[in-house]
């Protein structure tokens, strides 16, 4: 199975991270979402992003009855050279197991990504990865179901987060 995840932080403090399963990443729809709450997460700190995010991403794929073989994340796999990002911290916390692909959407001046184009839009998604190869990880965000720059389950996992429920 895939995990597309994502964070939001709730105005009362803490977080939802949230969860969709698909058994590729061209699928229209998830086999199954996830939501759970985080009560207490880290402050914002410059350059330890990862320190409020991963406890929360780990939280949700601990909450997942099926063995994940990929997970997306909403951000850098890597940041630069030798400069993990979130996803090199989830790919280490998850014992190089789980291969991480990251989906930005803005970019990071020196990460080694590769801009995306999707649908008609001229702004690029920039797509990062640990555990499997950049080309591959590119080529098949590209090609996730969806018309629009952003694919339909990024959509659909960040609706999860902020709202709960179906979009």
């Amino acid at each position: 199975m895939i995990a597309i995840t994502d964070v939001h932080y709730l105005p009362e403090g803490g977080a939802a991270a949230a969860c969709v399963l698909v058994r590729a990443l061209s699928d229209a729809a998830p086999v199954s979402r996830h939501r759970v709450v985080v009560e207490t997460v880290a402050p914002y700190q410059p350059g330890r992003f990862f320190e409020r995010e991963l406890p929360c991403l780990l939280a949700v794929l601990k909450a997942l009855n099926d063995p994940v073989e990929l997970v997306v994340v909403d951000g850098f796999v890597w940041l630069g050279p030798q400069r993990p990002g979130l996803g090199a911290h989830l790919f280490e916390a998850l014992q190089a197991k789980v291969a991480v692909v990251g989906v930005a959407k803005t970019a990071f001046v020196g990460a080694p990504g590769i801009p995306v184009l999707r649908g008609s839009s001229h702004k690029p998604l920039f797509v990062t990865a640990q555990g499997l190869d950049l080309e591959d990880a590119a080529a098949a965000v590209k090609a996730m179901a969806g018309d629009h720059r952003l694919p339909t389950l990024i959509s659909m996992v960040d609706h999860l987060a902020r709202h709960g429920g179906a979009p």
